[in-house]
């Protein structure tokens, strides 16, 4: 299950079958549950906790000192959940006291090549980060996001879940649930009708999440005269709640 060539220190806690490839290295604070596959020159280290049945493949880096200059060795976390799949070369840092301490990962999540989440990010559950994609310090994410290859996440900024964003979006503000967006200068363009299909909202549910962005982005309304719209809107339609706690919620205001 282990390989001769790899380190593993003598205090981490690896679930017996775990399988760890070549040149891997685990570091004294790593706790690894069953199920797990590392391949080869994989680094994990730090306080980092490893649920079931994650794969990690060549050379990714799990559980680094972040990279933000006002980080200064004191101890921060990383947790991964479940059945998530790291592709080559992704990179998860873990948290600063500045916010708590902590980095966070769901369960379900595919990370494609290259893909960074930075220090202090909080990722839910079945979310999909396509090739390059990078999420900077302090970004939430919701679950069954898609970020498309190249995206880049502003730090602090909040994706809401069943959102998607095109290749080489460029995301300055918040983007709420169920809403496309795209560009350099990222802009909103509907809302995510096949990915609602395929997570089984039928098609009343799709129209009433349709009807709440045309309220939210093309009649006109302010935010808050938006979110007061959607809130009644939300009384017969429970799938808007969710959009209405994310637009009540939000710090950096929203991609328009």
């Amino acid at each position: 299950m282990i390989h001769s060539t790899a380190i593993i220190h003598p205090s981490a806690k690896i679930a017996s079958d775990v399988k760890v490839g070549a040149y891997s290295c685990i570091g004294e604070n790593v706790e690894i549950d069953s199920g797990t596959v590392i391949e080869s020159h994989v680094v994990i280290k730090g306080v980092t906790k490893i649920g079931k049945n994650n794969r990690f493949f060549q050379f990714c880096s799990i559980g680094e000192d972040c990279q933000d200059k006002k980080y200064a060795g004191e101890p921060t976390r990383l947790e991964i959940g479940d059945n998530n799949v790291f592709r080559e070369c992704v990179t998860v840092h873990r948290g600063t006291i500045q916010d708590q301490s902590l980095t966070k990962i769901g369960s379900l999540n595919l990370f494609m090549a290259y893909v960074h989440i930075a220090h202090d990010c909080i990722v839910g559950n079945d979310n999909i980060c396509a090739n390059n994609t990078t999420l900077a310090g302090h970004v939430h994410v919701g679950d069954h996001a898609i970020m498309g290859g190249l995206t880049a996440v502003h730090q602090f900024c909040k994706i809401g879940s069943y959102s998607f964003s095109a290749g080489g979006s460029i995301v300055l503000r918040d983007i709420p649930p169920y809403v496309m967006v795209g560009g350099v200068e990222t802009s909103p363009s509907g809302i995510n009708s096949e990915g609602l299909k395929r997570r089984g909202f039928d098609k009343d549910a799709i129209l009433q999440i349709k009807r709440a962005y045309k309220v939210l982005y093309r009649n006109g309304n302010r935010v808050e005269e938006a979110l007061k719209i959607i809130k009644e809107m939300a009384q017969e339609t429970p799938q808007l709640t969710l959009l209405v706690d994310f637009l009540s919620n939000s710090q950096r205001g929203i991609i328009r």
